[in-house]
């Protein structure tokens, strides 16, 4: 509604007529969210409007045991679609094919609200695009997703990646360095450490093809995740360094990391869900992702299977080097001008 049909003042009125019911109004009013009309309504109307917001986070960064449960279904619902996508995957599926199989999954498992299915596919990896589109996969393709859904209000942000047929040697390194990398911040959550101890383990944004920080934020990255994808505590150099927050039990957040191939246009990106315990740590994202997984249908040679990493095109053999050489000799045949 348009704000000259006085819906904002409507609702203002009434928030005011409340107020003063219980004897608030002249006491501040927090809000999380609000349009702007009804924000300078409120103000109109007597009431000092200030940063719900905060308070609110706050409130939401220790999970109780039935939150945690919750988070933990939502988290199954996305192993289940990891499990039917990996068994689709093939030459000739597109992303936004992926999509669609994933949505269906988790709807049928009960997610209320599937937010997003980012399908990464080929030369759209590196760099790392948020959107899926019609690309088709092919054989040795990089492929990563990130799904977003809701269950009960509960979230989840939770990568996976893969190769379709088989993987380069530059993709394998890729993807033990991304692994490494969120292995090693793994290893640190716990009660009493902090964020800035996690932060402090990723590489900075020049080691990895960015100016700063701000460039490659979120690629490097962890945050709460519950009732909305991103919530406290935020993890990431650009901030966690100089603003470091306590680890504590109860808190459940994402960490995600990002490495680029040699190749300049493949990368790896994973991601996992973490609940914070008395003693440790607990990963709730439970689709295989300690190795490269390759999808897609295992070739054969007269030879047996053809081997999973593979570049797509081979360097010669001896015979054909030989081959060549022989040729030149033989004919001599060589470049004019």
């Amino acid at each position: 509604m348009s704000p000259e049909m006085g819906r904002a003042e409507d609702v203002a009125k009434k928030i005011r007529i409340e107020l003063e019911k219980r004897g608030l109004h002249k006491e501040p009013l927090g809000i999380d969210i609000v349009e702007p009309p009804v924000l300078f309504a409120l103000q109109r109307e007597g009431i000092t409007v200030v940063d719900g917001q905060q308070i609110m986070s706050d409130a939401r960064v220790i999970k109780t045991k039935d939150e945690i449960a919750l988070l933990n279904t939502s988290a199954m619902m996305v192993d289940a679609a990891y499990d039917e996508l990996y068994r689709a995957m093939k030459p000739g599926m597109s992303e936004n094919q992926a999509v669609g199989l994933v949505s269906k999954v988790l709807y049928d498992l009960g997610s209320e609200y599937v937010e997003a299915v980012n399908a990464i596919s080929g030369e759209r990896c590196n760099p790392h695009p948020h959107v899926f589109s019609d690309r088709i996969l092919r054989p040795g393709d990089p492929v990563y997703y990130d799904i977003l859904h809701s269950y009960m209000g509960y979230r989840t942000c939770y990568y996976r990646c893969f190769t379709i047929g088989y993987a380069s040697h530059a993709m394998i390194d890729a993807y033990k360095r991304c692994r490494e990398y969120l292995d090693a911040a793994i290893s640190l959550v716990r009660p009493g450490r902090t964020t800035g101890e996690i932060a402090a383990l990723w590489p900075k944004a020049q080691e990895f093809g960015f100016p700063n920080e701000e460039a490659a934020f979120a690629l490097q990255y962890g945050h709460g995740i519950g009732l909305a994808i991103w919530e406290k505590p935020v993890i990431s150099r650009l901030v966690s360094l100089d603003h470091p927050y306590e680890i504590k039990p109860g808190m459940v957040f994402a960490l995600e990391t990002f490495w680029p191939s040699t190749d300049g246009w493949s990368a790896a990106r994973i991601e996992e869900e973490i609940v914070v315990t008395e003693t440790g740590h607990e990963v709730i994202t439970r689709f295989p992702a300690e190795e490269l997984l390759v999808a897609g249908a295992h070739y054969f040679t007269v030879n047996g299977p053809l081997a999973t990493a593979r570049e797509t095109e081979a360097a010669p053999s001896q015979r054909v080097v030989d081959m060549v050489e022989a040729s030149a000799k033989t004919e001599r045949v060589g470049v004019t001008d």
